[in-house]
């Protein structure tokens, strides 16, 4: 999976889905893709990062408060 770094419009190669979904978590390991070389994995902000369409990530991947309004109903 690819995803966009809004601060350069670079592609990065996401390396753990697991936790780019756990909306708990706030970065995720990814690795830019270009050149020939593989850079080395780091960790990137998923408030930095949409998809390559310019769509925001969901809601559901960054907030783990999301549901909260439909729980206190």
């Amino acid at each position: 999976m690819f995803l966009k770094d809004r601060t350069n419009d670079h592609l990065i190669e996401v390396l753990d889905t697991v936790t780019l979904f756990d909306p708990s978590e706030t970065h995720f390991e990814g690795r830019y893709n270009w050149g020939e070389d593989l850079p080395d994995p780091e960790p990137f902000a998923k408030e930095n990062v949409v998809f390559p369409s310019g769509e925001p990530l969901p809601q559901c991947w960054v907030d783990i408060h999301y549901r909260d309004a439909e729980v206190r109903r």
